[in-house]
């Protein structure tokens, strides 16, 4: 499996789209429906009506990139939020990507001690 990077801006679109768009397609998604720049250094991510497939489009200094996951059995757990666009990190789009339920995952708070003793 591959990895991305750590700092990569992740953006969802919540919505199912039709999934015979290919890269212009999901470009112009991105600027119309979502209100993005497709030429940043991000990763978007598209899922069809069924949710057992997802897409993921990507642009590095030199063009697009497709990227493309079909379930054959099981279905992907979309997230259930409000927002039209969510904002994720690398990592939770990995776990996404492995069928982790990403509102069920909860992480310890992180604290700020001042003093160790």
């Amino acid at each position: 499996m591959f990895r991305l990077d750590a700092n990569l801006k992740v953006y969802l679109h919540r919505e199912a789209i039709d999934f015979r768009k290919s890269i212009n397609g999901l470009a112009v998604l991105i600027e119309q429906a979502m209100g993005l720049d497709p030429f940043v250094g991000a990763a978007y991510v598209f899922r069809n009506r069924r949710c057992d497939r997802i897409k993921v489009l990507l642009y590095d200094r030199t063009g697009f990139w497709l990227l493309m996951k079909r379930l054959e059995q099981d279905r992907f757990v979309w997230p259930r939020r409000s927002q039209a666009v969510l904002e994720l990190t690398a990592e939770q789009l990995h776990w996404l990507l492995e069928g982790i339920d990403l509102e069920a995952v909860r992480r310890h708070p992180v604290h700020q001690y001042q003093h160790i003793g």
